[in-house]
């Protein structure tokens, strides 16, 4: 999974760096009752990952590490693996999904026409949210 984030990084034209909480995805999302889901192919390959994690006192949470092997996009792989996250997040009560894009925007580009297109709009530069319950009468 690590060296598909990598890939995934490195087609985007940015410096691949390692994710410290990918090391022990048990520790850092699982014991914490948070989640943790890759996408796997026919072959037995990782090519795609999502998680999410609580934020606590809230019942809001955040998306982490939505990664797609490049040579996978464009197939429904990274929506899909978002639609789980957030089926997740309502079963488990949570009623905001937020994300942190990054900056400078240029580097992030794939995830700042996704998100919107998922229904996430911009509350202030690099974080995105969503509403993941009708919140009309």
């Amino acid at each position: 999974m690590i060296f598909m984030v990598l890939q995934a990084k490195d087609a985007l034209g940015r410096k691949p760096g390692l994710n410290e909480d990918l090391l022990n995805i048990r520790e850092n999302y699982m014991d914490k009752g948070d989640m943790f889901w890759l996408a796997i192919d026919d072959a037995d390959r990782v090519v795609g990952c999502v998680g999410f994690s609580r934020i606590e006192g809230t019942t809001e949470a955040f998306i982490h590490r939505l990664f797609v092997k490049a040579s996978e996009k464009r197939k429904g792989i990274g929506t899909d693996l978002l639609k789980t996250a957030e089926d997740a997040m309502r079963s488990r009560g949570i009623t905001v999904s937020r994300v942190h894009l990054g900056t400078p925007r240029e580097q992030w580009f794939e995830s700042y026409s996704f998100y919107p297109a998922k229904g996430y709009h911009e509350y202030e530069p690099g974080y995105m949210v969503k509403m993941l319950v009708d919140t009309q009468p």
